[in-house]
């Protein structure tokens, strides 16, 4: 994810009482978001078979092909097995084998594209792009897309405008990469029920100590730390820690720090690593006394000092901590697709759940749906191996058919079409993830989290809507799901703050920050400057760990001076300059998409 996509990454959202949605986020991530057949009920045997068959044409299935996804989204490298592994080959004869730079680390891009072939399909950041157009190494799919039964409803509003602001590698406008996540909402709508990046903490646990107002982070400290004196282990004695970190997502900064920097004001715009950004367009350096990322490093700092941080954080990786957090053994989250590790409808029954829980000196800043999508592009390698083939299976990724698969799992076993003729979560899909619910051998056997799509992230996203329903393919804006979710835990908190959900409270309250979501070309950076950023995130990287377990307040305060003086060296004020540049060019088209909704 430009590594701020990673939460897309990660994959799953939650609705507030909690069913879950098997997509992306994903992670993600990162403000990004979000696609025509009936889903067949079984991925297998000839109804499989006889769909590819109807939307292949000429195209023959016949031999077996391996596709090497090379993929930013990814968590997990190596072939793609379980019910979706199944899916794919029963319908394309096609199997995917996963190249991970997450997993296998960012020389895997140096050394794949010096050797001139990344992959068959790609899965890269916009700024990849910006490098491998003019390099030869990204297939023109311009009059391949035409054919398209799927994609090439997107061509006009999507595919095309974001591709023409490449103009400096793609003077003629072709059609090189198609964004991910992208919604078919509008450029400033934002529909989800939760903040991207927000605090989110279990329901009963913070009213089993009062549910004390929070003003600030302190208070936030505070009753963290009352938490974790009452509810220490899990009812089956797993130890509960209140703030658990990761490394393995940190790019241009510590990610952690990121995106708590976005409950400020702040955020990092993708293709920067140092500056932040916020929603008046004014732009501070990460290494400034005042800047945010300075405050979030002092507040993890101090939750280290009384004790409120996971001994795990430096050594363990996301897959460690989303254990954690299916086991409810973590109390402060902060992507809002982080609560479907826990929360489910049956659970919700109960009061018990992740949920919003608002510090009242927050001011978020909060893109808009990612109608252009979120910063990472699907493309196809120049030297793919059969590139039809290719073409077909990414235009099955935004049929009806191949959406519902990937947000929702399968027909039958995840979910059931109602009498009104939407879909509802069956009792098992509710909380098939969370549990890595057993599948049925015929649909591929294994367990249903283990199966899911490890492509881990989507073209069209899962807010856009589905022809057959008229509902977002996101199950948590199912009107099923939202009426199975007046649930005790839901009303209780509705109760509690005056609103129908966390969105509402914080714009009722002028918490928030919505900022048009844009996804365009930002420029590629020269070798000089690329050199100089490889450097100066490696460096802020490893110091702001050190500070966040720095001994004391002057060992801190050492590191941050120390960094600020070290970073000047290694050429600072330039990339500093270069990335302003790319957030002044973000601003620009804000006050544009603003003034021209």
């Amino acid at each position: 994810m430009s590594k701020s996509k990673r939460m897309v990454k990660k994959s799953i959202a939650v609705s507030m009482a909690g069913s879950i949605l098997v997509s992306a986020a994903l992670a993600g991530c990162s403000n990004g978001s979000n696609n025509t057949s009936t889903a067949s009920n079984s991925p297998s045997g000839s109804s499989a078979s006889a769909s590819a068959s109807q939307t292949s044409g000429a195209i023959d299935h016949s031999k077996p092909l391996t596709i090497t996804v090379y993929d930013n989204a990814a968590n997990y490298q190596g072939e793609q097995t379980g019910w979706y592994g199944k899916l794919v080959k029963d319908k394309f004869n096609i199997t995917l084998n996963i190249l991970a730079p997450q997993v296998a680390g960012d020389q895997l891009y140096k050394t794949r594209t010096a050797a001139g072939d990344l992959g068959d399909l790609l899965i890269i950041d916009n700024s990849q792009l910006e490098e491998l157009i003019p390099a030869g190494l990204i297939m023109d799919l311009t009059d391949k897309i035409k054919n398209t039964k799927y994609l090439s409803q997107y061509v006009d509003n999507h595919f095309k405008p974001f591709n023409a602001a490449f103009d400096q590698v793609n003077p003629e406008g072709k059609i090189y990469a198609l964004p991910t996540m992208e919604a078919d909402t509008s450029p400033t709508t934002f529909s989800e029920e939760i903040p991207y990046s927000s605090p989110i903490m279990p329901w009963d646990y913070y009213k089993g100590v009062g549910a004390p107002k929070l003003n600030n982070l302190t208070d936030l400290l505070n009753v963290l730390k009352q938490m974790q004196e009452k509810y220490p282990k899990t009812p089956d004695g797993k130890p509960i820690v209140p703030i658990s970190l990761w490394k393995d997502w940190d790019g241009g900064s510590m990610e952690n720090v990121r995106w708590l920097s976005n409950w400020y004001g702040y955020e990092q715009p993708d293709g920067t690593s140092t500056i932040q950004l916020n929603a008046k367009g004014e732009i501070v350096p990460l290494v400034d006394d005042n800047s945010m990322y300075k405050k979030i490093l002092q507040f993890y700092f101090d939750a280290n000092q009384m004790g409120l941080v996971d001994p795990d954080s430096p050594t363990q990786d996301w897959n460690k901590v989303a254990e954690k957090l299916t086991n409810k053994q973590v109390l402060l989250l902060w992507y809002s697709w982080q609560r479907g590790f826990y929360n489910s409808i049956e659970r919700g029954k109960n009061g018990d759940g992740n949920v919003a829980v608002p510090i009242m000196d927050t001011r978020i800043i909060q893109n808009s749906d990612a109608y252009y999508g979120n910063g990472r592009v699907f493309a196809i390698g120049s030297k793919a191996k059969d590139p039809d083939r290719i073409m077909e299976f990414m235009d099955w990724l935004v049929s009806p058919e191949g959406m519902r698969y990937y947000t929702n799992g399968f027909e039958g076993f995840n979910y059931e079409k109602t009498a009104d003729g939407k879909f509802a979560l069956t009792e098992v899909g509710q909380t098939a993830f969370q549990n890595n619910t057993p599948v049925p051998d015929e649909y591929g056997g294994g367990g249903y989290q283990d199966g899911q799509s490890k492509i881990n992230t989507m073209i069209m996203g899962d807010f856009t809507v589905d022809p057959d329903t008229g509902e977002f393919y996101n199950n948590n804006y199912w009107s099923s799901t939202i009426e199975a979710n007046k649930t005790a835990l839901t009303t209780d908190w509705q109760n509690a703050y005056n609103a129908k959900n966390a969105t509402e409270f914080y714009l009722k309250n002028n918490m928030i920050d919505i900022v048009p979501n844009i996804n365009t070309s930002l420029g590629s950076d020269s070798s000089d400057i690329k050199n100089k950023r490889s450097q100066i995130s490696d460096y802020v990287k490893n110091t702001s760990w050190k500070m966040v377990f720095a001994k004391n307040q002057a060992e801190f305060d050492q590191l941050w001076t120390k960094m600020q003086k070290d970073v000047t060296g290694l050429g600072w004020n330039d990339v500093v300059a270069a990335d302003t540049a790319k957030a002044q060019k973000i601003v620009k088209l804000r006050a544009e998409a603003t003034a021209n909704p």
